[in-house]
């Protein structure tokens, strides 16, 4: 599974509104996120716009293009677009601007020499203090 995180701008006259849309997404805008192949998918917003996105997928834009064959999806595009600064006459999901990955802990534990596959995640050692 690849990992993705994109940026977007949401008006920030207009965040607590895309906030409260957010607490409710329409059932069938879940399910067809989910059968389209995004998983583990966030968004995080600061108070001045800014949103972070952050999904996995095996393909990006293969779920992506599954999303856009949704007549649930165009819906919510065009309703969404009101939010959002900078899109130049885009859609929302065509306004993605990704991020490059620089760091991932997990991946990096998993290349450490002598670190069997199945190892938790916080090595241990003798004498651990647990609180």
């Amino acid at each position: 599974m690849n990992r993705y995180c994109f940026l977007l701008q949401v008006r920030p006259e207009l965040l607590g509104e895309y906030q409260e849309r957010h607490r409710a997404v329409w059932p069938e805008m879940l399910e067809a996120l989910a059968a389209s192949g995004w998983h583990n998918y966030s968004l995080f917003a600061r108070p001045d716009g800014l949103l972070v996105g952050y999904v996995e997928a095996h393909d990006l834009a293969a779920a992506q293009a599954a999303m856009e064959a949704t007549e649930v999806n165009a819906r919510w595009q065009a309703e969404m677009g009101r939010y959002f600064t900078g899109l130049d006459g885009r859609r929302p999901d065509e306004g993605l601007l990704l991020l490059h990955e620089v760091f991932h802990l997990d991946d990096q534990l998993a290349a450490l020499p002598g670190r069997p596959a199945d190892a938790p995640d916080r090595p241990t050692t003798v004498g651990d203090v647990h609180s």
